[in-house]
């Protein structure tokens, strides 16, 4: 017997990609996850998206128990597998959100625009200060996507500061720059009715020549969709404590969330913000592992002695690991325990 397919390959447009993610249909943690991408990744994907080149798949797992703040059941929200990285950037380029680097710092990726010239290989650049002060670059493209934007307005003013430019030119230039809102980008979505261990098999075996999500990442989308446990204010307390840990300061960012400066969980890692030692800085998947470990059984000790060992092993020579797949492990372990109880238990006692 034929097997069926287990994934549904779809297309949408970058405006509506950015439109499910706004809705909180794709659960991605990109605003509060580290942005590991060079700025001129990011160049690189708007000039291919301008081109009209191919830009790799996003793949999702549409997960159909996640409960609504309401208690409706919403029908399944979309769990990002693949493409984080890409999406990140369009929401920094495009959306102009800021990002957070890999020390935790926030950050504007902006993208310079020449629409006058000549050499196609250098119509986009990262934005520096040349950008600012040469009048033929429009220094921020995600200006020309705002709702608000008046085209006419912008190119008048715009040939008001280069004397002799072709409008006509600045015309067709800017309406290609618009149209990457609807270029089409592949979305290969996971059949709901897949298990949590298939998932993770498939998650293992993909190999994007981009940034995959670690399993760290995860994990922590899939308890961002589990609003029944209030799993999207649980996923900020790992994100705060790991920030946290590795810069201090950051608590000034975290008690501007009101929403999470409301909850126990505040105070409770408040202590972080004077802490300045740095013999050991957990990262996520740290943090995740010691959650699972907090009220292991002792039927589930196999599985979470490999998670503990991997651990303490991480920063060691790999071939000393154990022969497991520490990212099944971790996915089986987030089957067999209640993630958001779990954390709750560890972070309020």
């Amino acid at each position: 017997m034929m097997i069926g397919e287990k994934f549904t390959l779809m297309q949408y447009s970058v405006s509506a990609i950015l439109g499910l993610i706004e809705a909180g249909q794709f659960v991605i943690p990109e605003i509060q996850r580290p942005f590991v991408w060079k700025r001129s990744q990011v160049r690189d994907l708007i000039d291919s998206l301008y081109k009209g080149y191919p830009t790799g798949y996003i793949i999702t797992w549409k997960n159909p128990d996640v409960k609504t703040k309401d208690g409706m059941v919403a029908g399944g929200k979309h769990v990002l597998i693949d493409g984080q990285q890409r999406v990140t950037a369009l929401m920094a380029a495009i959306s102009g959100l800021e990002v957070l680097d890999e020390d935790f710092n926030r950050d504007r990726v902006k993208i310079a625009f020449n629409p006058l010239a000549t050499d196609p290989t250098k119509r986009f650049e990262v934005q520096d200060a040349s950008h600012l002060k040469d009048k033929k670059w429009i220094p921020d493209i995600s200006v020309i996507f705002k709702p608000d934007f008046k085209q006419r307005a912008f190119e008048n003013q715009y040939a008001s500061l280069n004397e002799g430019v072709d409008l006509d030119e600045v015309s067709e230039e800017l309406t290609k720059l618009k149209a990457i809102a609807n270029r089409q980008i592949g979305v290969i979505e996971l059949d709901h009715t897949l298990e949590i261990d298939e998932v993770t098999e498939i998650f293992i075996r993909i190999n994007s020549k981009g940034t995959p999500l670690s399993q760290s990442d995860f994990v922590i989308s899939k308890m961002a969709a589990d609003t029944s446990h209030n799993g999207n204010v649980l996923r900020k307390v790992v994100d705060y404590f790991c920030h946290l840990a590795v810069k201090p300061d950051f608590y000034l960012q975290v008690q501007k969330d009101t929403e999470f400066a409301a909850t126990p969980y505040a105070q409770k890692i408040k202590w972080l913000s004077k802490d300045n030692e740095d013999i050991y800085d957990p990262d996520y998947g740290d943090m995740l592992r010691v959650a699972f470990m907090y009220s292991f059984t002792e039927v589930d000790f196999p599985i979470w002695s490999v998670c503990f060992r991997d651990v303490i092993l991480k920063r060691e020579n790999s071939k000393r690991r154990s022969l497991r797949n520490p990212t099944r492990d971790l996915m089986r372990a987030y089957k067999h325990s209640s993630m958001s109880t779990t954390l709750h238990s560890l972070f309020l006692q």
